[in-house]
């Protein structure tokens, strides 16, 4: 029989261990800035296939409203983004950005100036739409079964709706028979704003029929003037608390940042709103009247807008411009190489004139 000392000794050592379970899950908490839907990418390779994706590659704003933050590294990186993992070699991912630099750098002149940055960023983001059109191609053909080149929304329903886990020949049976789909609100909900989505694809006339290039528009709306404006209607109405159409700062930077309370949360969300706060009043609000009108959101929301990526291009230079001349020279940007390609090298001055 345990002795008194010995039961006591348990529990305590109990306590301790509810004790640093609780203190984990405080620590490990976090505030609310990720989409639902970018969290669960990776649950499901069917739903991805047919769903419109949250982040857009190249898009400075992600469809939820919240920013990119690996914006910078998209448009200088392109396709080569995932080659600077965290874990890499610093050795060799500083040799790949002096080779991009080296690309960067037209004139050769050992210095990149706002305009080749401008190129550079036009001709990065113009990859991720190729990119975009040959997945699309892919996704494309998984919803449409009988290959006839065309999509109805039945058909992408169904495969939706088989992706949440419902049963496809089931749901296939009860849609042409025109019986009711018991579906949860939340899935409910998803579908109705799909379905909104899925009209403003459809080109004139509208038949609720989508060719592979409507399709396009569906998943990514960059591609299109006509959704590009939806997505920004769609953006405004989800952080527009008067509903005047327009969006204050206060309106801007006021989304729910999480109810996490310990001061690891809070300085996630203080710098989540200093961010907001910086792109609202620098770069969005193009005319500094305080506001921002669906006009002034859509010009920033367009990848393939030139004067933006030149204003880009110059906030990306200034960053990382440490001697003031307006330019970037090599040493600068592997000092600045985090910000530039998320990975940050070490000792990134030891090797560049032997290696470069």
């Amino acid at each position: 029989m345990m002795s008194r000392q010995a039961f006591l000794c348990s529990l305590g050592s109990l306590y301790l261990s509810l004790l640093f379970i609780f203190l984990l899950m405080d620590v490990y908490a976090r505030p609310a800035n990720n989409s639902l839907l970018k969290e669960k990418a990776a649950d499901s390779k069917d739903e991805n296939e047919i769903l419109p994706p949250d982040h857009l590659n190249g898009v400075k704003m992600e469809m939820d409203g919240h920013l990119n933050k690996e914006f910078h590294q998209e448009v200088f990186l392109g396709k080569e983004m995932e080659e600077f993992e965290e874990d890499s070699e610093p050795r060799k991912n500083r040799k790949k950005l002096m080779v991009i630099f080296s690309k960067v750098d037209i004139n050769n002149d050992k210095k990149i100036g706002a305009k080749e940055m401008q190129r550079w960023i036009m001709e990065k983001t113009d990859e991720h739409f190729q990119e975009a059109v040959e997945e699309n191609k892919m996704h494309f053909r998984a919803v449409d079964p009988d290959g006839d080149g065309h999509v109805s929304w039945d058909e992408y329903k169904i495969k939706f709706l088989a992706s949440k886990g419902f049963n496809e020949k089931e749901i296939a049976e009860k849609i042409k028979n025109n019986e009711e789909l018991k579906i949860d609100e939340e899935t409910q909900e998803v579908l109705d704003n799909l379905k909104d989505r899925w009209y403003q694809a459809d080109n004139p006339p509208p038949d609720l029929l989508l060719n592979e290039e409507e399709f396009l528009s569906f998943l990514h709306p960059e591609h299109s003037r006509g959704m590009l404006k939806f997505m920004v209607k769609e953006i405004i109405r989800d952080l527009d608390q008067d509903g005047d159409k327009k969006l204050t700062l206060s309106e801007f930077i006021s989304l729910p940042v999480g109810t996490v309370e310990n001061q690891q949360a809070q300085d996630i969300d203080d710098d989540w709103v200093k961010d907001r706060r910086k792109e609202f009043e620098e770069v969005i609000d193009a005319n500094h009247d305080g506001i921002v009108t669906m006009e002034e959101l859509e010009e920033y929301m367009d990848p393939m807008n030139e004067y933006n990526a030149l204003n880009e291009a110059k906030q990306m230079i200034a960053v990382a411009d440490e001697n003031q001349n307006h330019h970037l020279e090599l040493e600068e940007i592997l000092k600045y190489s985090e910000y530039f390609t998320g990975s940050k090298l070490m000792d990134y001055a030891r090797n560049v004139h032997e290696e470069f």
